[in-house]
């Protein structure tokens, strides 16, 4: 019985924090995904939903509801804003993504969740949380060479667009990278004023 708790508190998932759009404009952006899969032959342009993720970290399964406690009391301070999609982007020379014209909130929001979070979310010095500053929406990714440069090409010369309001964040989870993610919680954006202590108004 020992032996099988010691392994439980010792198992160690991976997270990612996200916003969502929208389901008319996730359709919209699987279907482009689905046509560079076609084009291009990109495996990795098929997997996974439309997102913007905030925050990717590994941590000990036991430490997450620290993590959540934090992250709800977050939410709830922060206002949904619009979130507004515009063309394409590149990490040459293996990632294909949607520009996301309106960066400020989201790098506030991430900024926030740091300062907050990120000594909660740091398993040890060689897993530390990564903050996602450029925020982004991918088509594919870990293309091979010939992908990357046929298809940023054709994508650097269309067009896209879209908007959402983003009203809350996600939280994912799976004990195994070739397992898929399972939400854990959706956290509300409130827009509630934060509260000063007691101590603090004296």
């Amino acid at each position: 019985m020992q032996s099988v708790d010691l392994i439980k508190a010792v198992a160690v998932a991976e997270y990612l924090l996200l916003l969502e759009p929208h389901e008319d404009l996730s359709n919209r952006i699987v279907q482009e995904k689905h046509l560079f899969y076609e084009k291009y032959k990109a495996a990795e342009a098929i997997r996974g939903k439309p997102h913007i993720t905030l925050v990717h970290y590994r941590h000990y399964e036991e430490a997450e509801e620290r993590i959540r406690q934090k992250l709800r009391i977050r939410a709830k301070e922060w206002s949904p804003f619009c979130v507004e999609l515009m063309n394409y982007g590149s990490f040459p020379a293996h990632t294909i993504y949607i520009n996301i014209a309106s960066r400020l909130s989201i790098q506030h929001l991430v900024k926030s969740i740091r300062t907050d979070a990120q000594a909660l979310m740091k398993l040890d010095k060689d897993n530390k949380p990564h903050f996602i500053l450029e925020p982004h929406i991918t088509i594919a990714r870990r293309l091979k060479p010939w992908q990357y440069e046929s298809g940023w090409l054709e994508y650097s010369n269309k067009s896209f667009s879209g908007k959402f309001i983003a009203g809350h964040m996600t939280l994912l989870k799976r004990a195994g990278q070739e397992l898929p993610y399972k939400m854990v919680e959706r956290f509300q954006f409130r827009g509630m004023p934060v509260l000063p202590r007691q101590g603090q108004m004296f």
